[in-house]
């Protein structure tokens, strides 16, 4: 059986959508993009949604239009898609990284305050696999030391934290439409925010900066080319119509997941906090014991290859990338919660319409693998 690590979910109604911009007279800043960031503005329960082309470029604009610049640092973690610290560098904003909590992979908010400098202007919260950052302590300690919170939703369209919606959280948040994403867009992202200022500025900046009165070839500040078609806003809305089932299939198939590997000691499953009120899942992250090393992970990975099963190691510390190490000298040990959980994780397949088998499949050849590591353990 072959395996995929993920798949997205394109039914009639989807092609149906496209097809109707394809045979229209606009492909591109017509009336399919406020269409699609109305919707996503009611997902994340607020005002405005702006969106773009990548989360990349969502978490650009957000930083730019708060103002961050040389000189400033911002607070975030090194256990993420490295997106989330570049989007502060393409600004030359420092990114200050802090360890994770070893059993959910956020942020741990009890470190904020000792990676605090008199450049700290913000910090920048990431909402692993899916799972909310601890928002309500990070929206505390930002009050209290007068910093930006930018939440970092790429991974968690739909989730909420005590009753309240991921990317409602802070100055504004982003989330991300790649093919593995909740729904997809094939490429794309949005800036959601309660902020008539940042809305308008981002909107400018993704239009090469031309304002909302502009004349067509006439910009009022420097901006780029993050628009994003109508063709990919149509796909968007119309699986944004089957968000909520997606969200119902994606954690029926996580706990299934859980159930199969209950049994597993040598597997332990992303810890989900009871302040999460609705889990969106991005992926299925299992962590070896600390027993196994990054090279059994790495073998791991390759057995369960060669039976026809894609996985990944998910993710990659930042701070351990080669041009972070290069730039400002990282090393390893800097950040052990990170390096340890990093080291062991493995993202199994998963996605909206895996079936029973193919899980099954998944469980059985991880538990088998796992079988022949034991042995070599002993």
């Amino acid at each position: 059986m072959n395996v995929p690590l993920s798949c997205h979910w394109i039914d009639a109604s989807d092609e149906q959508a496209v097809l109707g911009v394809l045979r229209s007279d606009r492909l591109s800043l017509g009336p399919r993009v406020p269409e699609f960031e109305a919707g996503l503005a009611r997902v994340a329960q607020v005002t405005h949604g702006v969106a773009v082309n990548s989360g990349t470029s969502a978490l650009h604009l957000i930083v730019r239009s708060l103002g961050l610049g040389e000189g400033d640092e911002v607070i975030t973690t090194p256990f993420s898609f490295i997106a989330s610290a570049n989007c502060l560098l393409f600004e030359r904003v420092k990114p200050v990284f802090v360890d994770v909590r070893p059993d959910t992979y956020n942020i741990d908010p009890v470190r904020i305050a000792a990676a605090m400098t008199q450049r700290t202007k913000g910090i920048l919260a990431v909402d692993a696999f899916g799972q909310p950052a601890e928002l309500d302590a990070i929206e505390r300690i930002a009050d209290q030391n007068g910093l930006q919170v930018i939440e970092d939703s790429c991974e968690s369209l739909g989730s909420e934290w005590q009753g309240r919606r991921c990317g409602s959280w802070g100055a504004a948040g982003a989330f991300a439409f790649y093919p593995n994403k909740q729904i997809t867009t094939g490429e794309g992202g949005c800036v959601v925010t309660q902020s008539d200022d940042i809305a308008s500025f981002c909107r400018s900046m993704r239009n090469q900066g031309r304002g909302s009165t502009s004349e067509w070839l006439e910009h009022e500040r420097l901006g780029y080319n993050y628009r994003i078609s109508d063709i990919s806003c149509a796909l968007g809305s119309s699986q944004l119509k089957r968000l909520d089932k997606i969200i119902e299939l994606r954690g029926q198939a996580a706990e299934r997941y859980k159930a199969l590997l209950r049994d597993v000691p040598e597997v332990v499953t992303q810890t989900i906090l009871p302040d999460v009120t609705r889990m969106s899942w991005f992926v299925f992250v299992v962590r070896l014991v600390d027993r196994f090393t990054q090279a059994d992970r790495d073998w791991l990975i390759g057995w369960l290859s060669d039976r026809g099963i894609q996985s990944r190691p998910y993710f990659t510390p930042i701070h351990l990338q080669p041009f972070y190490m290069r730039e400002f000298g990282y090393k390893a040990g800097d950040f052990p919660i990170t390096e340890q959980v990093a080291a062991r994780t493995i993202a199994l397949p998963f996605f909206t319409m895996i079936t029973h088998d193919q899980q099954d499949y998944v469980v059985t050849c991880l538990k088998d693998g796992l079988a022949v590591c034991r042995r070599e353990h002993r």
